[in-house]
């Protein structure tokens, strides 16, 4: 069986990908969770990680002997494993568009993701006001998203981006759930589109698991001293 080794769920936002998409699609899995406790060399976590002989990040996805540890990596083996699964748009152009802004995602929206540290179990309205007010990358980002998301479902007719539910919806899980805790303000368009992935069996799965943690880290939320 599968084995995919992930981070607390309320912060890893990383993980949440593959883990949303694997619950999403129906493949059998075994989730292995390594607490953050620090990412220190030292730490427990990187010393878990360590033995995998992997990147020293999570996620990472076991297939026997065979360890994958980048998220666009993981999707496109999923993919691969699973042609049954229709993990990408089986329209070629769709397809490649879902893999375009899979890849401007991975590595772009930084501002979002520095100011907005991923955080389901907290509701950050206030946070998320001031960071609107004075970080002029993350509007660009969210102006972004705007376009990229208008565009798909537009042309797509929704409900997910690329009308039935991919790996692109799976990767922008933990950006919807950024845009919710913050409460940043976004079309009604983009609102809904929100909603309807927050709603997704696999993502309600992970949320519930989330907020069962009740794992407080400091270092994970520099904005507040205690939950």
């Amino acid at each position: 069986m599968l084995k995919l080794v992930i981070g607390n769920k309320n912060y890893s936002s990383w993980s949440m990908r593959p883990w949303v998409l694997l619950r999403q699609a129906g493949i059998e899995f075994e989730e292995v969770k390594v607490r953050f406790d620090s990412f220190a060399p030292d730490s427990a976590f990187k010393r878990a990680l360590a033995r995998l002989k992997v990147a020293g990040k999570v996620p990472v996805l076991l297939d026997g002997d065979l360890a994958i540890w980048d998220t666009l990596s993981i999707a496109e083996y999923l993919a691969e494993s699973f042609p049954d699964k229709h993990l990408w748009p089986t329209d070629r152009k769709a397809r490649a568009r879902a893999r375009s802004l899979c890849a401007e995602l991975h590595s772009g929206f930084s501002a979002l993701r520095s100011h907005c540290p991923m955080n389901i179990e907290a509701s950050l309205p206030e946070v998320g006001a001031l960071v609107w007010r004075d970080q002029p990358g993350v509007r660009a980002d969210v102006e972004r998203l705007e376009t990229l998301w208008g565009d798909a479902l537009a042309e797509h007719g929704g409900p997910m981006l690329f009308g039935d539910f991919s790996v692109a919806d799976a990767f922008f899980a933990p950006i919807c759930t950024r845009l919710h805790t913050y409460g940043l303000p976004v079309s009604g368009t983009v609102a809904a589109y929100v909603q309807r992935v927050r709603a997704l069996p696999g993502v309600q799965a992970w949320i519930t698991e989330a907020l069962a943690e009740q794992d407080f880290l400091a270092f994970e939320e520099p904005y507040r001293l205690k939950r």
